[in-house]
């Protein structure tokens, strides 16, 4: 699955997707989430919102360690083969 709408995806995009997908695979909430990678419910929810364009690399690194999964396998997913060049 690539996109909701089949496209290509911007980074941001990609890894909000990516989250949900893994989330719900894994049959756990946003909150569940954050209480396994030690960050707030709010920051979990502040990265997920489509009005936030940047999200934290260390942030990022958390949820993975949460999920028991390395970064590199969070970003070996088909989501991130078709990103959108960000260069303008």
């Amino acid at each position: 699955m690539i996109g909701d709408e089949g496209g290509s995806l911007q980074i941001k995009e990609a890894i909000v997707l990516r989250i949900k997908n893994i989330c719900r695979d894994m049959n756990i909430t946003y909150n569940e989430l954050a209480v396994r990678a030690g960050v707030t419910p709010s920051t979990v929810y502040s990265m997920m919102d489509s009005r936030r364009k940047d999200l934290s690399v260390i942030t990022l690194k958390k949820l993975c360690d949460g999920l028991d999964m390395a970064i590199t396998e969070f970003f070996d997913d088909d989501i991130f083969k078709t990103l959108e060049q960000e260069i303008e």
